[in-house]
C-alpha cells in the first residue's frame, strides 16, 4: 500500500475511524538519504492508527428531513467519505481542505433551528470555505461527538502546519496511489501516464515510455520500490534551483554560513547576520551531518525558499506593523455591504453564516438591513425581496461571538433600519444585553470629544453606525436643550446606479422615519446624514457626521473633484456601497475609492472576483486587522495630493518594479476531467493610482500544470508606491474562449520582498491552493 507522509503528532482516538499504511512502504527512501522528504516524513502521521469501521451519524437538513449516513476519513487523511444506508444512493467525499472549521453544540443556524436544546452536546458542524453549506450532524453520544470534533481539528491542524514541501509530497503521493489501479505497488508504462495525467501534465506515450526506461533499473517493465522514487526525483527536479544554489555553493558543494549571507544580502536584498544564517539552516537544513557544521544543501536551500518567512510577503507586515493611535477616519477599513446575504440580492439566502465568514477574513463594518418581525422580534433581510429572513438578535450574537476572532480592532455596525418604534426598542435592548460594555453607548473620555478616538482606544468595541435624533452635542447639553422628537429624515440607499432625474423633481418627498431614543442614543462616532457638498460638510457637519455614497456618485467625485474628496475624508467617515441594480452581487473596483481617501468601501464579500481579491490583497498586511493606516499626504486637511493630476508632492516616489516570472508548481486542474491539463500563462498586473496601473503577460505553456516554466521578465513604472498593489494571476490559456482563473495573489507593493520569492496562490475564494505556487524574481529600485 502506497505510504502517505504527513507529520504531526497522533490525534486523539476517535471515532474517525482509519487505518495508516506501514511506515516502510516502497516510496520510502533507504536510511542515510538526505533528500528532505526523509525530514519531511520524520515528524509523525497525520492521524491515529484506530480502527478502520467509521461511523453512523445523523444528517439535518430541516425538522422533517435528519438521516443516518456513514463516514468515515480515507487513508489519504485528507479525504472524508460518506455513504447512505440506501445501497443505491451515490457516496460522496470531501477533502479535510475544504473544511474552515468544525464547531461543537447547535451552534449553526440549522441545528439551532431544526434540533432541541436536549441534543445540544451530540451536536456537531463541520463549516466550509465559499459557499458550499454547513454539513449537521448529530452523534449517537456526546462522548462520539466530543471525539468526531477532537479529531477532525487535529487533523485539520496538521494539515494547515505541513510545510509547502510536505503539502506536494502529500499531493503527489496520493497521485500516485490513485494511479496505482491494481494496488500492486507497482507503475505500468499506462498508470506512469495515468499518474502524469492526476498531477496535470500532458506527455505522449513516447516521453512515458522514456521515463519508464529511464527509471526501470531491473527492466522489468515496471517502476517499483527505489525506482519509483528515481522517478519523483525526476519529476520534482528544479533546475532553476540548482542554477541559483550553484552559484553561490562554494564550499565543498555546499552553501557555508557566509555563502548564504552573501546570498541573503546580494540576491535578497536583506539586511543579515551570521546569526542568520545560522538560524535557517537550523529551521530548514534536513541532514543532521550538514546541519552540524552549518552548511546548507540544496534540498535545505529548497526548503528555505518554500519557507513562508522567505516567501513574496514582508513577514514582518503580517502582524500589526503600522501606527494604531490615529484618529479612526485615518484608516482604510475592511468593509461588507449587505452581508448577511450569501448569494444574490433578489432571492438567495439569508444567514448569520455570512457574517461569520466576512468577520473571520478580517471584515470590520458590516451592514444590518432591519425590518419589523413576528412576535415583536426585528428581523433581517433584503426588503421588498424574496431573499430569506434571520433574527436581529442571532445576528447580533452571531457578531458578539465571532468578531473579535481574526482582529481585535473595532467592529462597526451599519445600519440600515426599516423598523417600528417598537421594534427599534427591541433593537436597542438586544445589542445592549448581547453586547455588553463591548458596545460604544457614549464617547470615550470626558467632554464633547474634536475627534474620532483611534482603533487602539476601541479595540474589543463596537460602534453603531445609523441615524440620530440629534446632534452628539446634546449629550453634554442640558435636558430641555435634548432633542425629544421621534421624527428625523430619512436617507434609504438608493436602489439606483445613478441619480435618476424624476429624483430632482420637487414632487419628490423625504419620508420620514420614526426613530427611538434608545437607538438613537447608541449612535456616537458614525451618525449618517446626507450629503449636500464638501463646504456644507465642513461648515456644518460635526466630525461623527458621515455620508454614504452609492458607487456611482463615489466614482464621479473621486474623478471630478478627487482633492476635495481627499481633504473631505481627512476630517469625516465616508461610506461607499454597490448600486443597487447590482441584483447579482457583483462589485465595483475599490481603489478610485481608496485613492480618494474613502475609508468604508463596502463590498459584497459572498461574491468572489477581481474586486473582493484586490480588498484582499489590501488588507492581507498589517495582522490582518482590517485596519490600514492611509499615507500621511492622505491625513493632512491642506494636501494637495490628486490621484489624477499627479502634481508633485511628497506622494511622488517614482519607482521601478522589476518581475520576472521563472515558473510554478503544482497547479490545479481547472476543468476536472481526466483528459483536462492546464494551459497556464501568468498575468503580473499593478492596481494604483491611474498613472500606475498597468498588466502584462507570460506566453502560454502547453500541457504543463505541474512544473511550467516562462524566465519572462517584465517591468513597470510606479508613481505613487504607497497606494499601489501587486496582483500575479494564473489562467488556463484557451484560444476560443475567454481564459480560465486558475489562481491568484494580490498584496501592497511596499509589502514586497525583493530577490527570488515564492508566491503562494489562492483560489476564487480567497483560500490557500495547497501545493501550487509561482517562482518569481523581484526587485524595486528607483527610478532615474
Amino acid at each position: 500500500m502506497w505510504s502517505t507522509p504527513l507529520p504531526g503528532s497522533s490525534a486523539p482516538d476517535a471515532a474517525l475511524k482509519l487505518t495508516h499504511p506501514d511506515a516502510d512502504s516502497a516510496l520510502r527512501k533507504p536510511e542515510g538519504d538526505t533528500n528532505e522528504r526523509k525530514a519531511s516524513r520524520s515528524g509523525g502521521r497525520c492521524g491515529p492508527p484506530v480502527p478502520p469501521a467509521g461511523g453512523d451519524l445523523l444528517k439535518v437538513r430541516s425538522t422533517s428531513w435528519k438521516k443516518t449516513r456513514f463516514f468515515k476519513l480515507q487513508e489519504d487523511c485528507k479525504t472524508m467519505w460518506h455513504e447512505s444506508k440506501k445501497t443505491f444512493k451515490t457516496n460522496q467525499t470531501f477533502s479535510v481542505d475544504d473544511i474552515s472549521g468544525v464547531r461543537m453544540g447547535r451552534q449553526s443556524e440549522g441545528l439551532r433551528k431544526y434540533t432541541e436544546e436536549q441534543v445540544e452536546g451530540r451536536c456537531f458542524s463541520i463549516m466550509f470555505k465559499g459557499r458550499r453549506k454547513n454539513l449537521d450532524l448529530i452523534a449517537s453520544s456526546e462522548e462520539e461527538a466530543k471525539k468526531w470534533v477532537s479529531s477532525l481539528e487535529k487533523i485539520i491542524s496538521n494539515l494547515n502546519n505541513l510545510t509547502c514541501q510536505q503539502k506536494t509530497e502529500h499531493w503527489i503521493y496520493s497521485c500516485l496511489r490513485k494511479a496505482d489501479k491494481n494496488k500492486d505497488d507497482k507503475l505500468s508504462q499506462s498508470e506512469v501516464k495515468n499518474f502524469l495525467h492526476l498531477i496535470n501534465l500532458d506527455v505522449d506515450d513516447n516521453y512515458a515510455e522514456m521515463l519508464l526506461k529511464k527509471c526501470d533499473k531491473l527492466k522489468s517493465g515496471y517502476l517499483a520500490g527505489e525506482e519509483i522514487e528515481h522517478f519523483y526525483d525526476l519529476l520534482t527536479h528544479r533546475e532553476e534551483i540548482d542554477v541559483i544554489y550553484g552559484e553561490y555553493a562554494k564550499t565543498t558543494g555546499f552553501m557555508s554560513s557566509e555563502n548564504l549571507v552573501e546570498f541573503l544580502m546580494k540576491e535578497q536584498r536583506e539586511k543579515a547576520t551570521l546569526a542568520d544564517a545560522h538560524k535557517i539552516i537550523e529551521k530548514c537544513e534536513p541532514d543532521e551531518n550538514v546541519k552540524q557544521k552549518k552548511l546548507l544543501s540544496k534540498d535545505g536551500f529548497l526548503m528555505y525558499v518554500h519557507h513562508p518567512e522567505a516567501w513574496i510577503l514582508n513577514s514582518d507586515h503580517k502582524n500589526v506593523y503600522q501606527d494604531m493611535s490615529q484618529p479612526l477616519n485615518h484608516y482604510f477599513i475592511s468593509s461588507s455591504h449587505n452581508t448577511y446575504l450569501m448569494e444574490d440580492q433578489l432571492k438567495g439566502p439569508s444567514s448569520t453564516e455570512a457574517y461569520i465568514r466576512a468577520l473571520l477574513k478580517g471584515c470590520r463594518c458590516v451592514e444590518l438591513d432591519c425590518w419589523d418581525g413576528d412576535d415583536d422580534e426585528p428581523v433581517i433581510y433584503h426588503g421588498y425581496t424574496l431573499t430569506s429572513k434571520i433574527l436581529f438578535k442571532d445576528t447580533i450574537k452571531a457578531i458578539k461571538e465571532y468578531a473579535f476572532k481574526t482582529s481585535d480592532y473595532p467592529v462597526i455596525l451599519s445600519l440600515e433600519n426599516h423598523c417600528s418604534v417598537k421594534q427599534q426598542e427591541v433593537m436597542a435592548h438586544h445589542m445592549s444585553t448581547i453586547l455588553g460594555s463591548a458596545l460604544i453607548t457614549a464617547p470615550l473620555g470626558d467632554g464633547m470629544p474634536t475627534e474620532f478616538p483611534s482603533p487602539e482606544e476601541l479595540k474589543g468595541k463596537f460602534l453603531i453606525k445609523g441615524k440620530r435624533l440629534n446632534k452628539l452635542e446634546a449629550t453634554f447639553a442640558t435636558e430641555a436643550a435634548a432633542a425629544d422628537d421621534t421624527d428625523v429624515t430619512e436617507e434609504e440607499e438608493s436602489n439606483d446606479e445613478e441619480e435618476k432625474e424624476e429624483a430632482k423633481e420637487s414632487s419628490k418627498k423625504k419620508k420620514k422615519l420614526k426613530l427611538a431614543k434608545e437607538l438613537s442614543d447608541m449612535v456616537i462616532y458614525c451618525k449618517s446624514v446626507h450629503f449636500h457638498g464638501f463646504e456644507d460638510a465642513r461648515q456644518n457637519l460635526g466630525f461623527y457626521e458621515m455620508s454614504s455614497f452609492k458607487e456611482g456618485k463615489a466614482m464621479k467625485l473621486a474623478e471630478e473633484s478627487a482633492n476635495a474628496y481627499i481633504r473631505h475624508n481627512v476630517e469625516k467617515l465616508s461610506r461607499i456601497y454597490p448600486a443597487g441594480s447590482r441584483t447579482d452581487s457583483s462589485n465595483y473596483d475599490p481603489v478610485p475609492l481608496w485613492n480618494a481617501g474613502c475609508q468604508i468601501v463596502a463590498l459584497n464579500f459572498q461574491t468572489t472576483c477581481t474586486d473582493m481579491d484586490v480588498n484582499q490583497g489590501k488588507f492581507l498586511v498589517n495582522g490582518k486587522s482590517g485596519y490600514i493606516l492611509k499615507p500621511a499626504y492622505m491625513r493632512d486637511i491642506a494636501t494637495e495630493f490628486d490621484p489624477i493630476t499627479l502634481t508633485r508632492g511628497d506622494w511622488l516616489k517614482h519607482k521601478t518594479l522589476h518581475v520576472m516570472v521563472i515558473s510554478a508548481h503544482q497547479l490545479p486542474k481547472v476543468n476536472k476531467k481526466k483528459s483536462s491539463i492546464v494551459d497556464p500563462l501568468v498575468k503580473v498586473q499593478v492596481h494604483g493610482v491611474p498613472a500606475d496601473v498597468a498588466e502584462k503577460e507570460t506566453n502560454a505553456i502547453d500541457n504543463n500544470g505541474f512544473n511550467p516554466s516562462w524566465n519572462e521578465n517584465f517591468q513597470f513604472d510606479v508613481y505613487v508606491p504607497d497606494l499601489a498593489l501587486v496582483r500575479f494571476i494564473v489562467e488556463d490559456y484557451d484560444s476560443t474562449s475567454d481564459n480560465e482563473f486558475v489562481g491568484q495573489y494580490t498584496l501592497p507593493l511596499s509589502s514586497l520582498k525583493m530577490g527570488y520569492r515564492h508566491v503562494p496562490l489562492l483560489n476564487k475564494n480567497g483560500d490557500l491552493l495547497p501545493s501550487a505556487g509561482l517562482f518569481v524574481h523581484v526587485m524595486v529600485v528607483d527610478a532615474e
